[in-house]
Formats: C-alpha cells, sequence, structure tokens
C-alpha cells in the first residue's frame, strides 16, 4: 500500500506538471489574434489569459467526468490491481509530458489534449490490454469531436467574417470603422482564454481523480473531482500560461500577420463558442485544432483568399500523428513498468526528470523564432494566401462600370461637340474662300 501511496503521489505531481506545460503550450493560442492585430501587448495578454484560465476551470466539470470515467474502463482498475495500473497512468502522462516538450521545443504542430489522451491510451493498452479502453467513448467524445469542431469552428468563423466585412463596408473613401474590432478583440480573446480553462484544466482533473478512484480515495460513484483538485489543476494551469506562455505568444504575433481586426474578432468569437458548447457537453477538445479551424476560415471570408494546400496539410499531418505518436511513447513507459514491475516505476521516474530537464535546458539555449516556437495556431494563419489589394465586390464593380459608363458617353459627346466645331470652322472657311474672287473682280471693274 506504500508503494502505492507514493506512486499516487508521483501521478499527482506529474499530472500537475503536465497541467503546468499545457499553459504554455497551448493557452497563448487564445491571445494569438490580439497580439497580431495589436490590440494587446504580449505581457498583458498572457496575464489576462493566465487569470481567466484560473476562472474558466472552476466552470465545469464535464470534461473531468469524460477522464475520469469515460475512456478507461473502471472494471480494468479492479481487474488489473490498483498498484499496476497506477503505474500505467504514470507512464502515460511521461508519453504525454515527452511529446508536448519535444514538439514545444521543435515547433512541431501538436495538441496538449491528444497527447495526453494518447499517452493514457497507449500505456492502458500495454499495461490492461484493450479491455481497459472503452473504444466507443474515446470516438463520440475525442476523436469525431476532433473531426468536427475545428471544421464547425471555421465555418462558423468564415460566415462571421464575411458578415463583419459586409456590415462595416463602406464606399465614399471615409473610415469603415473596422478599428473597432481590435477593441473587441480583447472581449473575444478573452473568452477563449476562459473557454481553455473550462475544457483543457478539467483534463489533468480528471486524472488526478481517475488516480484517487484507482487507490480507493474517492468513490467511483462521486464523478466530480474534489475541491482540492480544481484549485490545484486551476492555479498549475494559470501559473504555467503566465511563466512560460509569453514565449510562444511573442511568436504567434509575428506568425499571424496577415489577420486583420476583423478577422480576428470573427476567429476568436468563434473559438469561444465551440469550445464553452463542448464543455458543456463533455466533449474533450483540442484548443489548438478549433483556433486553427477559425483562423483559417476567417481568412477565407476575406476577398480574393486562396488556401494553401501544402501548408494546410502539414498542420492536418501533424494533428494526425500526435495522438498515435505519445500512445507509442506511453506504450514504452507502461512496458518498463510491466517488464520490471517497481523498477520500471523509478526508470521511468528517472527518464522523465532527464527528458524534461535536458529540453527545458536546450530551449533556454536558443531564442524564440518562427522556426523554433511555431504553433498551429501560428502556422494556420499561413495557410491561406491572401492577396495585397483584395478584388473588388459586385457593388464595387457595378459603381465602377457605371463610372465608366459615364465617362465614356462624356467623352462621346466631348467628340461631337468637336467634329460638329471642326465641320462649322470647314465651312466658315470655304464660304470665305467663295467670296473673295467675286471680290477681286468688282474691284477690277471699278478701275
Amino acid at each position: 500500500m506504500e508503494t502505492a501511496v507514493l506512486i499516487v503521489v508521483l501521478v499527482i505531481v506529474l499530472a500537475l506538471f503536465f497541467d503546468f506545460t499545457n499553459g504554455f503550450h497551448d493557452t497563448a493560442n487564445a491571445m494569438a489574434t490580439p497580439i497580431a492585430t495589436g490590440a494587446l501587448k504580449p505581457k498583458t495578454a498572457v496575464l489576462l489569459a493566465a487569470v481567466l484560465n484560473l476562472i474558466g476551470a472552476f466552470l465545469s466539470t464535464e470534461v473531468s467526468k469524460t477522464v475520469s470515467h469515460g475512456i478507461i474502463n473502471e472494471s480494468a482498475i479492479l481487474d488489473s490491481g490498483a498498484e499496476l495500473f497506477l503505474s500505467v497512468i504514470f507512464a502515460g502522462l511521461i508519453g504525454a509530458i515527452t511529446w508536448n516538450m519535444l514538439t514545444w521545443l521543435l515547433g512541431l504542430p501538436s495538441s496538449s489534449s491528444h497527447a495526453l489522451f494518447g499517452g493514457l491510451i497507449g500505456a492502458t493498452l500495454v499495461g490492461v490490454g484493450f479491455g481497459g479502453i472503452d473504444f466507443g467513448m474515446v470516438l463520440s467524445k475525442i476523436v469525431l469531436p476532433a473531426l468536427i469542431a475545428p471544421l464547425t469552428a471555421g465555418i462558423i468563423a468564415l460566415l462571421a467574417t464575411k458578415l463583419a466585412y459586409s456590415i462595416t463596408r463602406r464606399y465614399d473613401g471615409k473610415p469603415d470603422g473596422r478599428d473597432g474590432f481590435r477593441w473587441g478583440q480583447i472581449f473575444t480573446s478573452s473568452l477563449v482564454a476562459l473557454a481553455h480553462g473550462t475544457n483543457d484544466a478539467q483534463k489533468t482533473m480528471g486524472v488526478i481523480t481517475l488516480a484517487l478512484i484507482t487507490v480507493g480515495w474517492q468513490s467511483s460513484d462521486h464523478a466530480d473531482p474534489y475541491l482540492w483538485v480544481i484549485i490545484a489543476c486551476a492555479v498549475t494551469i494559470a501559473l504555467g500560461t503566465y511563466l512560460g506562455g509569453w514565449r510562444i505568444i511573442r511568436t504567434l504575433g509575428k506568425g499571424l500577420t496577415d489577420v486583420k481586426p476583423a478577422q480576428g474578432f470573427a476567429a476568436e468569437s468563434s473559438t469561444a463558442a465551440t469550445i464553452l458548447a463542448s464543455s458543456a457537453l463533455g466533449f474533450a477538445l483540442s484548443t489548438t485544432q478549433v483556433a486553427s479551424g477559425s483562423v483559417i476560415g476567417s481568412g477565407l471570408g476575406r476577398r480574393g483568399s486562396t488556401v494553401r494546400w501544402r501548408t494546410a496539410g502539414r498542420i492536418a499531418i501533424g494533428w494526425l500523428l500526435t495522438l498515435p505518436a505519445a500512445a507509442a511513447v506511453g506504450g514504452l513507459a507502461a512496458l518498463l513498468v510491466v517488464w520490471l514491475g517497481n523498477w520500471g516505476v523509478a526508470i521511468d521516474a528517472v527518464l522523465a526528470l532527464v527528458i524534461i530537464i535536458g529540453l527545458y535546458l536546450r530551449s533556454r539555449r536558443n531564442a524564440v523564432t518562427s522556426e523554433n516556437a511555431m504553433s498551429d495556431v501560428a502556422e494556420s494563419g499561413h495557410a491561406i494566401e491572401l492577396p495585397d489589394s483584395p478584388p473588388p465586390t459586385r457593388r464595387q464593380q457595378r459603381v465602377a462600370q457605371a463610372k465608366a459608363e459615364a465617362k465614356a458617353r462624356a467623352e462621346a459627346k466631348d467628340k461631337a461637340r468637336a467634329e460638329a466645331k471642326a465641320k462649322r470652322k470647314k465651312k466658315s472657311k470655304a464660304a470665305k474662300s467663295a467670296t473673295t474672287p467675286e471680290t477681286s473682280t468688282k474691284a477690277e471693274a471699278a478701275e
């Protein structure tokens, strides 16, 4: 039992550290567009995101229930033994954190949420077997939302962008009033940060609750996480956002140079609405994927835009690789546990510590650039090609055509007048030349 208690403590510490990495890995996406458009300064945006993540973590526990009472079959906990299952959870967290920090360092497209689910699923498959995973729940609460949510957010952002541009469009050369969207972005980006807290912080709560259920410290009938778990996860993700988020958010501000205030407003509104609705339904979404879908959709909402399919395809491949890659790392960590028992847990802990410290020290050696700290959201801003001068709207085309026709009519009138004047002048000259000989004859006769 003492070993189980030690492993529970290790699981809680590791889960909170994952929560911390989630804070600086994903939360900055909420503030990407207001930084790009100049609505907020980077440090102000990070502080605001941290506070709102803290508040959002207290608003819902549905996603936590999906993790603690959804993807893992509780009967597998009893069959495999509490100590083994705790070790499996520990191995899954190692897989998630390793992949999370590696992709953060290299700038590869990734999702902290899918890294967590991938690590847990891979470790459970190795440690418990296929019976330990509720694949129906994985499909309905994780896989399908991952496919549908970014598409839905993109469509909403596209329509919202078109609506914003159509409402604010002016044709008289006066300002169109779109600078007001820059102030609106402060509100919408705050909603995204709040939504992130309601979804991503819940996942860590679910992992800790699952560990407490495993050792009997919490009844499986009690689905909600304890208050101390909620507070710990909320504070940790907020702390991660404030201490590490500005590293990525500074890069995001450079990466999304094509985003205009109206687009940013539409993208953030779509992201917040999608995540908040999904959190209420218990869907465990990737904030990164939803935000990326919204940015791409808002880009398509601008006139003349086209999709850079190579960039969009690279982002999609990154999304698809995250869950199986994290599952592979989690599975390898769980394999050591299965083979070596408690020694495997110790080896996993040492390896995790070495990897975490090594990746952190490696990240400190390099300055923040678009090559080593680029996220999905920043990449998604480049998936849409926008012309420097967008093509005219139908109304602008009609106005231009009317002006061209009026100009043509004016030129025709001027031409007709010039021709009439030329004819009159010609007649005058002809008449003058006709009277000149007659005048000279009369003069000769008089002499």
